[in-house]
């Protein structure tokens, strides 16, 4: 059933408009207001933390519990496919990109500036150090929407999916420095596998020594976040240029693009192999 979730999530993130329809944050974050309201000692964060993350969990590891004897539990896949879209990543990332690659297609610099600040919160004191931040952005994002989300629906099941989306809720939107400080630990842990799993893919679907050089010595390394890695990796798989304005700029983005779509489809096969073999 799990393959079959995953290919229906595909659908409805490719061919559908029901992933704005499903992710309605809006009861989640009165949750996580009244949670932050009550926060009154350095101890109280872990409370808020588990109300805003363990409490959800619970309620769907319910629903779960009574859905899947029934119907030899396919009453549950519905639950599972809601719960995946809504544990992706929010917005459209090529839609939000729009802006910029036409204004750097152009060589408008001045515009670029504006757009990247405007639609993508980016900021930089220099233009191939913008294009490297948009570049950033743009594997950092394909991997917390995507690739983080199917890694752990596909090993642990729809709890870790949402688990997930909801640490990185947290760590989006929570006001109090130590709720955000403590959900970005944990999300530092739910990332450190799946990242170097997507670094993997990379090698196998890029350039595989050029990778094998980048990863080797961040493999087991801690501290290294996950949004520095896949892009380090990233870079060093699709073998990015130097950056400059211009077409050429913007080729390195969908350079970029196409080894996530590699990834992707990657991916894709393995759960399927793996789903004909259990």
């Amino acid at each position: 059933m799990s393959f079959l979730v995953l290919l229906l999530v595909l659908w409805v993130e490719k061919f559908s408009a029901w992933r704005a329809v499903i992710q309605q944050d809006g009861p989640w974050l009165r949750l996580l207001a009244r949670a932050e309201a009550r926060i009154q000692g350095e101890g109280q964060p872990w409370l808020a933390l588990l109300t805003v993350v363990a409490a959800p969990l619970l309620v769907l590891a319910l629903l779960l519990m009574v859905l899947s004897p029934l119907a030899y539990g396919w009453l549950a896949l519905p639950v599972h496919l809601l719960v995946v879209v809504y544990s992706l990543g929010r917005g459209d990332l090529q839609a939000a990109l729009g802006p910029f690659r036409d204004s750097w297609r152009r060589g408008d610099s001045e515009a670029a500036y504006l757009v990247a600040q405007r639609d993508l919160a980016l900021e930089a004191e220099s233009e191939p150090a913008l294009l490297q931040s948009v570049q950033k952005h743009l594997v950092w994002q394909a991997y917390q929407s995507f690739f983080a989300v199917i890694f752990w629906y596909a090993l642990l099941g729809p709890l870790a999916a949402l688990a997930y989306r909801l640490l990185a809720l947290t760590v989006e939107h929570a006001q109090h420095p130590l709720l955000r400080e403590q959900a970005g630990q944990w999300r530092h842990a739910f990332d450190w596998l799946p990242a170097r799993v997507l670094g993997a893919s990379f090698a196998l679907v890029g350039n595989f020594v050029g990778v094998s050089r980048a990863l080797l010595h961040e493999l087991l390394s801690w501290d290294i976040g996950a949004a520095q890695l896949v892009y380090s990796v990233g870079r060093a798989a699709s073998e990015i240029p130097e950056p400059v304005i211009g077409e050429a700029g913007v080729g390195t983005l969908d350079q970029f693009w196409q080894l996530l779509v590699r990834a992707a489809v990657l991916w894709y096969a393995v759960f399927a192999l793996w789903t004909l073999l259990l």
